[in-house]
């Protein structure tokens, strides 16, 4: 199980679980991550205001519960940060839609009827916003992915000391395409569909 990865600073990703028991660590961005331009889903100003009610319709939370409410929910790819939820909580509280209670002896967060009606009102922004998680997304399968970008930087490789060694002929060229040309169908048929 790979687990979870966030962006980190510097180009190196936090990892949660990485490999087999090894628990939580920084460690470096894969070169071929950024090919992908695959951003996470973030969940938009409004949004946020119905999955903080979503995350406390059926118990009193505090802020940070609510942060890893929202987390789990999104299957770890989606983390609000403490300066989204605390004012969103406030807000929230100012509409009168959640209300303070004490709880553990702590400030705890409890929704209201106006925030159950505004909640019911929303229902589909929060199913929808957590549908964009649904499907596992592609650093589930980042070893494999690695060794596929692999084979690619080998064909550039072979690419760049061609023409490094003046080996790129007219011929050569032609023939590079060919099967180029040939594997991209195969890749786009894998992937079923075509983008030529």
């Amino acid at each position: 199980m790979i687990g979870t990865a966030a962006c980190g600073p510097m180009g190196y990703v936090w990892c949660s679980h990485w490999g087999h028991g090894r628990g939580r660590r920084w460690r470096q961005r894969e070169w071929w991550a950024g090919a992908m331009d695959d951003r996470r889903p973030r969940a938009e100003r409004g949004e946020v205001r119905f999955l903080v009610l979503d995350a406390i319709k059926d118990q009193p939370r505090h802020g940070y519960e609510v942060i890893q409410h929202i987390e789990e929910r999104a299957g770890g790819s989606y983390r609000p940060s403490p300066g989204v939820i605390y004012p969103t909580l406030q807000l929230l509280e100012e509409l009168e839609q959640a209300q303070v209670v004490e709880r553990a002896g702590r400030k705890a967060y409890a929704i209201t009827d106006k925030g159950r009606d505004e909640l019911v009102a929303n229902r589909r922004a929060v199913d929808e916003f957590y549908d964009r998680f649904a499907d596992e997304p592609w650093e589930a399968y980042a070893e494999d992915f690695a060794e596929l970008m692999q084979g690619v930087a080998r064909l550039v490789k072979a690419f760049r000391g061609g023409s490094r060694h003046g080996r790129l002929s007219p011929a050569t060229l032609r023939a590079i395409k060919s099967a180029l040309d040939e594997a991209l169908d195969k890749i786009e048929a894998a992937l079923g569909g075509s983008s030529r």
